[in-house]
């Protein structure tokens, strides 16, 4: 029996701008992912797990500046003192797509730093390999076309779309190492990669073909005891009341508006051959409230969008967002500086401003022909709803001005 903490998706910088904290200097937003990185680790050392798996995306991009190294890897080092055997797999956010370059990660393997080991190839890992613990382990990190390509020594063949041909190949690579397994012994499959069937937080289904993605019977097979996915936000078992668990943890913390009702976390799993237990821990994190307020009339215009948020002490500490559809003449109604004052409590307040366009009238196609530009002007204002009769036959006027105008100007020329 082996006790697997499994988290994802930390992108510890991936709100590095905005209000700051003045004891550390460091972004607010970027202190709620270490928050919620310390209580993972908190949590692995108190409970003396027997593996971590953190299954990819470090960081919110490929070049994290010192600053967020040097805090990223003050929790690893945490992880390593305690002894607490941890693989850290990479991700797309921590691999640069440039041949040759170092992924974001890359110092664990450099230095070799006591048990934490970088899963950056593709691989089955067996006990000698994992510190000696009873459990074997088939790792698919993130990796380029191009890389995963080099790295298995595979040639593309032009035929076809090349995903669809990694997929095939993956699948046939990923069968032989399950083949391989020995049965005695727990089996884990950790991938960041999407797999078919899995849902974004925007409940957008990932489908094969476009990117790499693993097929869904692949991470089923029953040779498995559990499946540590990372790559998508969105916390789902991709194969509910069934073995192996297929997780995804979630990100950390919630990254945008996207995952405002996500609720964020890490699992922490029990896993023995044929039967495996799953347990959920939720974090905190900090609210995101996501209002949309439709105005319609100029009728109580602040009124709606106040009544939109809500009440102010409702919106201490959170990030809010409101925004605001309306009819273009609307927008000098909007009082933007009072709504701020209303979420002056809130970390951070974003206003959206929609105004919509009224659809160009149409023309009716027939009885057009031989019509002077005066009557043409005419049948055009009938077919406006918001222009009235008597501001129609105002701009008819005015037109008709404009246009005798000019015939004298040419006269003149």
């Amino acid at each position: 029996m082996i006790r697997i903490l499994h988290f994802a998706d930390a992108h510890i910088d991936m709100a590095a701008q905005g209000r700051q904290d003045p004891e550390s200097g460091l972004p607010i937003r970027v202190l709620d992912f270490l928050k919620a990185l310390d209580i993972i680790v908190d949590t692995a050392v108190t409970e003396k797990v027997d593996l971590v798996i953190f299954a990819g995306d470090a960081y919110k991009d490929r070049t994290p500046v010192p600053t967020f190294q040097r805090e990223w890897g003050r929790r690893m080092m945490r992880l390593s003192q305690a002894r607490i055997p941890t693989l850290l797999v990479v991700g797309n956010h921590d691999l640069s797509p440039a041949a040759g370059r170092a992924h974001t990660l890359q110092e664990y393997e450099t230095l070799a730093v006591p048990y934490i080991q970088v899963i950056s190839r593709p691989g089955l890992l067996t006990p000698d390999q994992l510190w000696g613990l009873p459990l074997q382990l088939l790792a698919v990190p993130w990796v380029s076309r191009s890389a995963l390509l080099a790295a298995l020594g595979w040639q593309a063949d032009g035929s076809g779309d090349i995903y669809q041909e990694m997929e095939a190949r993956l699948t046939v690579l990923i069968q032989d190492w399950l083949a391989q397994l020995d049965p005695t012994l727990p089996a884990v499959l950790t991938a960041h990669a999407s797999v078919q069937g899995a849902v974004y937080g925007g409940e957008r289904t990932v489908m094969l073909g476009g990117d790499l993605v693993l097929p869904g019977s692949l991470v089923r097979d029953p040779r498995l005891d559990y499946v540590a996915l990372g790559h998508i936000h969105k916390a789902q078992n991709l194969n509910p009341d069934a073995h192996p668990p297929v997780i995804y943890p979630g990100s950390i913390e919630r990254v945008d508006f996207g995952e405002a009702a996500d609720e964020k976390g890490f699992v922490l799993a029990t896993v023995s051959r044929g039967r495996t237990v799953v347990e959920r821990r939720v974090l905190p994190g900090r609210p995101f409230i996501d209002r949309t307020v439709e105005l319609k009339t100029s009728s109580q215009v602040m009124a709606l969008c106040l009544a939109a948020l809500g009440p102010a002490a409702g919106l201490s500490g959170a990030m809010v967002r409101l925004v605001v559809n309306y009819p273009r003449d609307l927008e000098a109604q909007i009082d933007e500086a009072a709504l701020r004052r209303h979420c002056e409590g809130a970390l951070d307040f974003h206003l959206v401003r929609r105004p919509q366009v009224a659809a160009s009238a149409r023309m009716p196609g027939d009885h057009l022909v031989g019509l002077s530009p005066l009557e043409l002007l005419a049948r055009y204002w009938q077919n406006d709803r918001e222009v009235t009769p008597a501001q129609a036959d105002e701009l008819l006027r005015l037109a008709a001005q404009i246009m005798a105008a000019g015939n004298g100007m040419e006269g003149e020329a």
